[in-house]
């Protein structure tokens, strides 16, 4: 499923227009966002967590030439599913 496919179940399960379920899926992708680019968890009761975790920096090779190369510390982003989801998915 892609967002046009997320967009459309929203709008017809809610009986809404797709330009409001676009809207209300955007709002919860930004709100995700930017929750997770202050440092805060994202609990979704059922469905899972989302978080974010610091990468230290370290080593790689670069696959084309061999060369080792230094991969910069970075944030990452973390989501560990909820027990409804999981046994949904089984």
């Amino acid at each position: 499923m892609n967002k046009t496919e997320l967009i459309d179940k929203v709008a017809k399960e809610g009986a809404l227009s797709k330009s409001a379920a676009e809207q209300v899926v955007n709002s919860v992708f930004s709100a995700i966002a930017e929750a997770m680019k202050t440092g805060d968890k994202v609990t979704l009761a059922g469905f899972g967590t989302f978080s974010t975790a610091d990468r230290a920096a370290r080593e790689g090779r670069n696959p084309q030439s061999g060369e080792t190369i230094t991969l910069p510390a970075k944030k990452v982003v973390k989501f560990k599913a909820g027990s409804k989801l999981t046994e949904i998915v089984k």
